[in-house]
This record gives structure tokens, sequence and C-alpha cells, in this order.
């Protein structure tokens, strides 16, 4: 018989929160399960959280793992790098007691100290293997002047410090914030919204409810309904803060504590608002096959993240757009930044987008000195492929369609009506039905190639052209990105086919000097010299000097903008009227 087919039976599983030492960082839990009726339960933490696609190990923060029954020590086996297996023949209970360290400040990743504890249940919670169904609750006891509690799990009997999941994958997708946070809400599109604001800052909460509300039901007007009956909002405010993490009723975003006053910083936290709240139907409901159900001990590959995360980095900023909060020309302004950051990484005519969502595991949430150069990022690339998309529907359709007949379709489709994710060849299929054309070229030469981007061909639709302001420069450059610590010029990336590439200068190599003047500031380290020029630069590498002869050659980066191409058509002002919203 096997331990699963022995764990047949209803187990009542209790969590006990506690933070005698959240000082130090500690948060320690005592998990109670009852209704044992096997020879050995093997315990489980996740590896991963959902949204993060990378394996985190979160076990490594696990200390003092202990195992007792009614006051006697039970035996307790590690039996791999995040699992367990307790001893339990002849028990019907087991209490099992453990240390979370947490210090690090993410969105996905636990962090406790005086002023606060954030959870992040994945990284905090261990489960019985093969029992992912089992509902559980949670008693939290706060740490000293704590008195509040942040999550979309329901609380138990009306007390906020006793919540209840009612099975794991929902646990893992319910962040928990402690402490004493300030806490506002509101209503929008029927549900009830909570924020709860760690950190201070200059945040008005007025200017915030009227307009997270607007993106709120503008975002619920694409999909034509909004699944939640109550959504929280963590966030954390820090000197320096930013990203965030999407939940099923719920997100975790980071932003910083004096960045509302300003209008760029407070549209970038209505951006950030929009794209994690966006992911409540797109990759928390609507979601590629392989995300669903989870294998908490291994990674989960898709090619379709440019969709899940991708599509929801092009609506964050049009959602904002849409609700008339960001000009026409600011959020073309933003396009022209994406499409730029795009076409200036090396990496994009390499990579092509669905090997970018496969390699995430690998790569994309592990950047080092050369990803510029081999990679392309799902969220800049798939929102471009997300616009260009929008208005191919949008002009083929004449107005009547857009992306969002295609999100809603798919939502339908295969969350509601299906219950599963879709397939690779399900979404071009649902593409395809809106757009009317067959889009094998489409994704030859921009999903699974690496083909130039027709900017002009796509925003010709809606009567615009790209303009590189750079196109005609000649000027020269190394190739190259520094870091400038004290007047010491070192090198921190080095751009593919440049001319430091060619010639054999290195990340890390400190410039000295350039045709023996000294280098202090790399702004200025190229003046007066011209494209084709030969140059010798001196360096130090691993403590050595040394020269090297390199030839300049042209910079070929580009500076984008978009501008009206004259004598707008009606067709073309009736594709920019529907996707921007002009009213």
């Amino acid at each position: 018989m096997t331990e699963s087919s022995l764990a047949a039976g209803p187990l009542q599983i209790f969590y006990t929160v506690s933070f005698p030492e959240a000082q130090a960082h500690y948060v320690d839990i005592e998990m109670d399960i009852k209704g044992l009726a096997q020879n050995q339960l093997t315990l489980k933490m996740p590896v991963w959280t959902p949204g993060s696609y990378l394996v985190r190990e979160y076990a490594k923060n696990v200390e003092s793992f202990t195992a007792e029954h009614n006051g006697k020590a039970v035996n307790v086996t590690k039996t791999r790098k995040n699992a367990w297996q307790i001893a339990t023949q002849g028990l019907t209970s087991v209490k099992v007691k453990y240390r979370v360290y947490g210090n690090e400040i993410s969105v996905r990743t636990n962090f406790i100290d005086a002023s606060h504890g954030f959870l992040s249940p994945a990284g905090t919670f261990i489960y019985p293997d093969g029992r992912l169904n089992l509902p559980s609750t949670i008693h939290i006891k706060p740490y000293k002047n704590w008195d509040k509690v942040s999550t979309s799990l329901a609380s138990v009997n009306n007390d906020a410090f006793t919540v209840t999941a009612p099975n794991y994958d929902i646990l893992f997708d319910s962040p928990i914030e402690v402490g004493n946070q300030d806490i506002f809400g509101f209503d929008a599109a029927g549900v009830k919204y909570e924020v709860a604001m760690y950190g201070g800052g200059n945040y008005d909460k007025d200017r915030l409810k009227k307009d997270m509300t607007k993106i709120i039901e503008e975002e619920t007007a694409i999909f034509g309904e909004n699944p939640n009956k109550r959504y929280v909002f963590i966030v954390h405010n820090y000197q320096r803060g930013g990203g965030g993490l999407e939940h099923l009723s719920s997100t975790v975003l980071g932003a910083s504590r004096d960045g509302y006053a300003t209008e760029s910083g407070y549209l970038g936290f209505l951006s950030l608002v929009a794209h994690e709240h966006f992911h409540l139907w797109n990759v928390k409901r609507l979601r590629p096959i392989a995300l669903g159900p989870f294998d908490y001990d291994n990674e989960n590959y898709t090619t379709n993240l440019w969709i899940a995360e991708g599509f929801t980095a092009y609506y964050d900023n049009l959602i904002v757009r849409r609700a008339q909060l960001n000009p026409v020309e600011s959020y073309l302004k933003e396009l022209t930044a994406d499409m730029g950051t795009m076409d200036n990484t090396p990496g994009t005519r390499v990579q092509p987008l669905s090997q970018s969502s496969y390699d995430a595991w690998i790569k994309g949430y592990r950047p080092d000195e050369n990803s510029i150069n081999t990679g392309i990022s799902y969220y800049t690339k798939g929102s471009i492929i997300g616009m260009l998309l929008d208005l191919e529907i949008i002009n083929d359709t004449k107005g009547a369609k857009s992306l969002d007949d295609v999100m809603r379709y798919m939502y339908n489709e295969y969350y509601k009506t299906k219950k599963r994710g879709y397939t690779d060849a399900e979404f071009k299929a649902g593409l395809e039905k809106f757009a009317g054309k067959n889009l094998d070229d489409f994704y030859k030469k921009y999903i699974n190639g690496v083909d130039p981007v027709n900017y002009d061909q796509y925003l010709g639709y809606a009567g615009y052209h790209v303009v590189n302001d750079l196109e005609g420069s000649n000027n020269p450059t190394l190739g190259a990105t520094y870091v400038n610590a004290a007047g010491h010029v070192r090198v921190a990336t080095v751009l593919r086919g440049t001319a430091a590439w060619k010639d054999g200068i290195n990340v890390y190599d400190e410039i000295t000097a350039i045709d023996g003047a000294e280098v202090h500031d790399p702004k200025t380290m190229l003046d007066g010299k011209k494209v084709a020029d030969k140059i010798s630069v001196s360096i130090i590498r691993d403590g050595l000097p040394m020269t090297i002869p390199v030839t300049l050659l042209r910079n070929t980066q580009v500076r984008y903008r978009i501008e009206s191409l004259p004598n707008v058509t009606p067709q073309q002002m009736t594709v920019r009227n529907k996707w921007l919203k002009i009213q």
C-alpha cells in the first residue's frame, strides 16, 4: 500500500505563525496535523512561487525542523532538498515546528523585521506530499505592537488574525502582510478593494482611490466580468522600490515612498497597478496550459510567457491611457522607449521570443554581463508584439474588433468553459479568429524567429510612423557600458558586434587611458575621435596593465519617436481612436 493511499483520510491542518524574533528576521511556524492513519508522512516546501519563474530553493531558509506527539519527539528524516519524512506509525496527530529566515526585500520572498512581517506563502508553509487539495487554517500571533493583517484569505469568525485556505494552491497564492500598515478601501467593478500601504509615503489616498477605480473598471470591461468578491493590494514603500507579483485575488507591489508626488512617478505606479491587476485574468485564470496545476518541485516550462507577461506589459500603460490618465503623446513616448530598448538589445537578433519564455527559468531571472547579447525580455518584446497584433486586428476589422476581443474570447473559452489552460496552437487560433487571417508568417518572423519588427507597417494602420533620430548620425563608440567609481572607469557590458567586442575589450577591464590621455569620465573619453579611427586603449585587467588597439565603429543605437503621418485617412483615424481611446 502506498503512502498516498494510506493518507486518504480527512487530514486536518492548523498552522500557528509567530514572530518571537522578528528583529532578527525570523518567523516561527507550528503545524498541527490531525487525522493521521499512515506509517509515514512526507512534508514538502515549494521550490518556487507561481508568477516568478525561478527555482528559489525556499527550503534553504528553514531551520530547527522537529516533530512531536504529545510532547514526545517523533523521528524526522530529510529525504531531499525540500522534503521531510516523519515516522507516524501508530499516531493520529503530530506537531511540526520549524523556523524560517526572511531578510530579502522583494515581492516574492519573505521579509521580517521589527516593523512588519511579509510572508510569501510558498516560502513559508510546508504541505503534505500529494495532498495539495487539503484545506488549512492559519492563526497569526503578531510581534509586539503589530495590530493588522492584510491578505486575500478569508478570516475565521471575523478574526483577522485567523484565516483559512480551501487548498494549498490558493494558500501559496495568497501573501500575508502583518504589521501596522495603512489600510484603505474602495469599491470598483462590484468588488471590494483593500490597499495596504507599508513604509509610509507621499501618496494621496483619495486620488489613488479614484484613479485605481478607473483602471480596474477599464480592465474589467475587457473581460466582461471581475471574478473576485474581494481583492487586496499589498504595497511596500521603500526609499527605492519597484516590481510586482500577481496572485489570484491580491498582488504585492514595490514602490518608492516619495515617488507619488511627481507625475512620472505617479503614472509609473498606476501602470504597475494596471499590470499586476490585469494578471487576475491573464495568467491567474486565462493561462498557458503548462501553468497549472502546478508542480511545486520543479520548473514549469512554457513558450507562452510573451502572452502571459508580454501582453500584460502591453496593456498596463495602455489601460492608464484608456482611463484618460495619460495623454496620447506621453503614451507614445512610453511605446518608443520599449521599442528602443528592444532594438538596442543585441540579443533580440539571437533569441526568438518563444525561446525567451521557455528559458525564463535559466536566463530571465539570472542575468549576467552577457545577457544583453544572448536574449530578449518576453516582457519587452511581448509588449511590442501585443501592440502589433492589436493594430492588425483593429485595422482588419475596420475598428470593430481588437486584441480585447481575443482576450475575452480566450478567457471565456478556456478558463470558463473548458476549465483548462490553452496551448500555443489554441492561442494562435484565437488571434486568427479575430484577425481574419492566417498568422503563420507573423509567428515565423516575430514569435519563433528574430526578424526586425516593421513598426511602420503596423503603426501606419493608425496613421503614425517611426522616426529614428540617430539614423543619420556618424558618432564613434567602443560599444560598452561602464561603471564609474571615483574616477575609475570599469567596463560593465560589451555589446555584440561593436568595436570593444571585436577588438577584445572585456567586462571588468578598467580603462585608464585613450591614446595616452587619462580617462576619468566615459562620456568624454572619445571626444575628438571619429568612426574608423585606430586608437590605443590602456586598461588594467586582473591587476595587470596592457594596451589594446581598437578601431572605432559607428554607434548603431536607435532613439525613436512616433509621429503622425500627413493626410491621415478616415480609416487610419478610426484605428487610432479605437486603439488609444481618443474621445
